[in-house]
């Protein structure tokens, strides 16, 4: 067996897909260094056809791309983006949307715990009171609705800010869950940590975009 196994070509690479099984696993992404052409001219032609158009029935049918595509058919158009770039930063919205809608309560409990502290995020990323599960998800669709109809920026600027309470309320957790369970406890420190680079890059991607800058 070890023979023939020895023997086989090396299987061609392919990228991994995101999996939304919880909202800690999205957290970042992976950014190869290499950006497919298609990859930017399929989030310029998104992204644009969005914003040219008054059609509401236009825009939600963008914002549930992913709903019917399957997340991992757009996970190959962009998630190997970098992430200060239109793809990788759109990879991000549809991902963030994604993972809040797999598994809202969860994402309102962290929401809940990070909010009184991240009191400037929490306003910035618009959720309604009190933030449970429901208006976790409504807020995902009306911030992926606004990058098409509103103003991109600021749709970036909303998922930063949603990611920082988040991440807070990660911590939170985790030092509660400390002396009970120590290893989720570090898991939930480490995907904040995680949260938080988004959230940069977020933002980041956000004043690129004012510049014009954002390719």
């Amino acid at each position: 067996m070890d023979g023939d196994y020895n023997n086989k070509s090396p299987r061609p690479h392919k990228p991994k897909p995101f999996a939304p099984v919880d909202f800690e696993i999205f957290a970042g992404g992976i950014d190869p260094s290499r950006v497919s052409e298609a990859a930017h001219m399929a989030a310029h032609a998104l992204v644009h056809h969005g914003r040219e158009s008054d059609d509401p029935e236009v825009t939600r049918r963008l914002v549930e791309l992913a709903d019917k595509q399957g997340l991992e058919a757009v996970a190959e158009m962009w998630a190997e983006s970098p992430a200060r770039s239109l793809p990788g930063a759109l990879w991000r919205l549809y991902a963030l949307r994604a993972a809040t809608q797999k598994d809202p309560e969860r994402i309102a409990s962290y929401f809940t715990s990070g909010k009184e502290v991240a009191q400037v995020s929490k306003v910035v990323a618009g959720v309604a009171e009190p933030p449970g599960a429901t208006e976790m998800t409504d807020m995902a669709d009306k911030i992926l609705s606004g990058a098409f109809e509103g103003d991109f920026d600021v749709a970036l600027e909303r998922f930063a800010a949603f990611c920082r309470v988040v991440a807070l309320g990660q911590v939170n957790h985790a030092e509660q869950a400390h002396h009970s369970n120590e290893a989720h406890a570090s898991k939930l420190t480490k995907n904040s940590h995680r949260l938080i680079k988004t959230a940069e890059d977020l933002e980041h991607a956000a004043a690129a975009w004012r510049r014009g800058e954002l390719d």
